[in-house]
């Protein structure tokens, strides 16, 4: 729903994408031990979303929920608490996930709206609310669009754009390499839809409308970096290389995975898809959030002595074009892997065939909980699909972190 709320709030989309998932299952929806939803804009009206979801999802009143923010890693977060949940003897199956309703994000009263508002409750005389009244501005009434500041870090006073300039000018990512690299976001995802290779992981969302909402509507198949070209800077005007098209699309979107134990897999006769190996938290200075991938990525690979090459598929979001480039540029300098990564040398590259192959938030869009849970569902399946053994999925934390995650598959 471009330019206004969408028909559906976290939880609307949560039940919405959990009630076929559990349908499916061989057990009943109250066999899990816990339920675990990332969530990042959570509206007054659903505190603790991943409770309402799970009560609505027929869960049971007895079933254990809670909800989970680290910005754009909430939902790989899910995972990684269900995963720790498991390892530890505390769970046998967990319900993960991660959902977002950005077109919901409210709008705010300015701090001097806000103090007249309150100067005008306390008045208790008449002549007292009438001179609180002769005060009003109409500037009072401007709304603060609560996703742009929830979209800017207040450490370092730079929205999440302007860090990807950062990166652009530290790694020298020209404009026409972000808008080819987002050129090629659109024709895989347009390759993946056709192809059908999405289907195992959507399902239809139904307004109370009646509307059915089959398909995501952010991938234009025909772009071209021509056609970017014509787009202006966002955030560095008018040199910057970050605009609309090479950016992450502002959307609404859910995802769920179910884990399972080695014991809840052979009770209800499961057929896992992928095993999860390892997980991994990095943290650096929130001005270059976007380099967070490279520092988890990397501490998962020398934990399990391997190389760039030695991984399948990578699944890394596409917050902006120029921080995936940045991302993989960072890799490739002897400087950047020595100085900040510990290592003798640069690690290499990562071959374009081997990374975000069927698109990702560029033309798929960017439900910041949802993002990370959905990356690591889809590696899981791209694995499968092709036959592939190893891939990592990992994510930029806006305020400076980064998460990534090693599955095998099975």
């Amino acid at each position: 729903m471009a330019g206004a709320p969408g028909p559906f709030t976290p939880v609307d989309l949560a039940v919405q994408c959990g009630r076929p998932l559990l349908l499916r299952q061989p057990f009943s929806a109250d066999c899990f031990d816990q339920v675990i939803l990332g969530c990042v804009n959570v509206l007054a009206e659903e505190m603790n979303p991943a409770r309402i979801a799970a009560l609505r999802l027929g869960m049971g009143a007895a079933m254990p929920a809670h909800t989970v923010q680290i910005n754009c890693g909430s939902g790989m977060l899910a995972i990684d608490g269900g995963c720790q949940a498991i390892r530890g003897g505390e769970a046998d199956l967990v319900l993960a996930g991660g959902s977002e309703s950005l077109s919901h994000a409210p709008l705010y009263f300015n701090k001097q709206a806000t103090a007249w508002f309150a100067a005008l409750n306390g008045a208790k005389t008449l002549p007292q609310r009438i001179k609180v009244l002769s005060r009003v501005r109409p500037g009072f009434f401007a709304p603060v669009i609560g996703l742009l500041k929830g979209l800017t870090d207040p450490v370092v006073d730079l929205n999440m754009g302007q860090t990807a300039e950062v990166l652009a000018h530290l790694f020298d990512i020209s404009r026409p390499a972000a808008d080819e690299y987002a050129a090629q976001s659109h024709r895989r995802l347009a390759q993946a839809q056709e192809n059908g290779w999405l289907k195992e992981e959507l399902t239809p969302a139904f307004a109370t409308s009646g509307e059915c909402y089959d398909a995501d509507n952010g991938v234009r198949p025909d772009t071209t970096a021509a056609r970017l070209e014509g787009l202006k800077p966002v955030f560095e005007k008018p040199w910057g290389v970050v605009t609309a098209g090479n950016s992450s699309q502002v959307t609404d979107g859910a995802s769920w995975v179910v884990l399972a134990s080695e014991t809840a897999v052979e009770r209800h006769g499961l057929e896992p898809m992928a095993r999860i190996v390892d997980s991994q938290w990095s943290a650096l200075d929130p001005s270059i959030m976007g380099l967070g991938p490279v520092l988890s990525a990397t501490e998962l690979l020398k934990r399990g002595d391997y190389g760039l090459g030695d991984i399948d598929l990578w699944e890394i979001n596409e917050a902006f074009a120029a921080q995936v480039l940045a991302c993989l540029r960072a890799w490739q300098s002897d400087e950047f892997c020595r100085t900040v990564l510990g290592l003798d040398s640069a690690m290499g590259a990562i071959a374009a065939e081997r990374l975000n192959i069927d698109g990702g938030a560029i033309s798929l869009g960017h439900p910041v909980a949802a993002s990370g849970n959905r990356i690591v569902l889809h590696l899981a399946n791209s694995l499968k699909r092709l036959g592939l053994k190893r891939g990592i999925a990992s994510q930029c934390v806006g305020g400076g972190q980064g998460g990534a995650m090693l599955l095998e598959a099975v």
